[in-house]
């Protein structure tokens, strides 16, 4: 349920953006609470850390659902997001931010490559 005026704000830029807007919202997403939970374990708040560390996990896991497997390169992008949330999960398990900050680097980059693609074919993210 959605309570405050910026979480109204939050679902209705959600329901109005294009596609690659919201590809790039949901790596946005993912990044930041991969930062948090990475936070998280380097300042030894476990809670803050597995929050967010599952917050990014549901995000990838959101990532996969909208893979279209009627193209080769979806095959390798669920490669990719099974492998950031096993890096995740273990980084989670174990409390040690290497593994998520492999993960952060990587979600950083496609993040900049999907920017850059809709720039390209001229469809916008705004």
């Amino acid at each position: 349920m959605v309570y405050s005026p910026y979480q109204k704000y939050q679902q209705a830029q959600a329901q109005t953006a294009s596609k690659p807007k919201l590809l790039i919202m949901l790596y946005e997403g993912a990044i930041r609470f991969t930062k948090a939970g990475i936070e998280g374990i380097e300042s030894r708040h476990y809670d803050v850390a597995n929050n967010n560390l599952c917050k990014a996990q549901a995000i990838i896991h959101e990532l996969i659902s909208s893979l279209n497997f009627d193209y080769e390169i979806s095959g390798e992008l669920l490669r990719l997001y099974e492998y950031f949330l096993h890096c995740l999960m273990q980084s989670n398990i174990q409390k040690n931010a290497s593994l998520a900050k492999e993960v952060l680097g990587y979600l950083i980059e496609m993040r900049e490559t999907w920017i850059e693609a809709s720039r390209i074919a001229g469809v916008g993210t705004s």
